[in-house]
């Protein structure tokens, strides 16, 4: 069976978050948990559509520590499915590991993949 990570996350190709995972990337991201992919964006520098179920939006990543319960109920409840799970981040400048830490625990008792979106820089 292939290995697969826990979190996927997206970020504007160019964007403060992935310039930030490039120069110094985070344990998790190290450890294989998490992968990241840069997309392209629009004119205005955020990520465009793409597909997946989106089951929470959050104004940034600091959010996604505080309503940690919030984030475990949401990804524990969308049930069976093969669509991906997406948790979106209106704007960030940087992730940390603490603000992962949440979803990357609900991510693990979901059959289905998760992805944290950032939508653009903040």
């Amino acid at each position: 069976m292939a290995y697969r990570p826990r979190l996927i996350v997206q970020a504007p190709l160019g964007g403060a978050v992935e310039r930030q995972l490039s120069a110094q990337s985070l344990p998790s991201v190290t450890s294989g948990d998490v992968v990241v992919e840069a997309g392209p964006t629009d004119s205005e520098g955020h990520l465009g559509a793409l597909p997946g179920q989106v089951v929470l939006s959050l104004p940034s990543p600091e959010a996604l520590q505080r309503e940690a319960d919030e984030v475990r109920h949401v990804i524990g409840a969308a049930g069976t499915g093969t669509e991906p799970l997406v948790v979106v981040v209106e704007a960030a400048d940087e992730l940390r590991e603490e603000e992962l830490a949440a979803l990357i625990a609900a991510a693990s008792h979901s059959s289905r993949a998760v992805i944290l979106r950032i939508m653009g820089d903040g």
